[in-house]
């Protein structure tokens, strides 16, 4: 039997972001969503760790400025397809805004997968700064119509609602 159905909106990307979203949802209705985004961040830290192996190499192992990790952030983002660009640079925090979630919209109701945001972007921060705070202020998967992360470098300041991120 020959079938060429052309007009199927199926390919291994769109197969791997449903995945994710199953995944997702399925551990956020077992575990509940604190412990669903608990496992997505041990994910992101591993991912982190490979995706910062990545850059060592051109930048080095020791501390980035705070001008390279901001431009890595976007451009890590920018290869998985995210829309993340600089809002503000500052001795002390990062503030990146998203326009297109790398997960598309099967992120959305999905909380927990944007703690692989979190997660990467704090265990880079933490490797070449010594500390990192991520605090996730507004959320594609929320229904916020984009994403804006700030990411405080500074250890004296503590920040309400962010995941703090230490060097390893």
């Amino acid at each position: 039997m020959d079938v060429a159905c052309t007009d199927i909106d199926l390919d291994r990307d769109a197969f791997v972001r449903d995945l994710l979203r199953e995944l997702s949802g399925l551990l956020e209705e077992v575990v509940g969503l604190d412990e669903a985004r608990g496992f997505v961040a041990l994910v992101g830290q591993r991912i982190g760790r490979r995706i910062d192996a990545l850059y060592r190499p051109h930048l080095g192992d020791g501390e980035w400025s705070v001008g390279q990790l901001a431009s890595v952030l976007v451009d890590l983002k920018r290869r998985i397809q995210g829309g993340f660009s600089i809002e503000a640079i500052e001795a002390t925090r990062i503030t990146l805004v998203n326009d297109r979630c790398p997960f598309g919209d099967k992120v959305l109701g999905r909380s927990s997968l944007c703690m692989m945001t979190s997660n990467v972007f704090g265990n880079i921060a933490a490797e070449h700064r010594g500390f990192a705070q991520v605090a996730l202020e507004e959320t594609i998967a929320a229904g916020d119509g984009r994403c804006r992360v700030v990411i405080h470098l500074d250890p004296e300041r503590p920040v309400d609602g962010a995941r703090q991120y230490r060097r390893s």
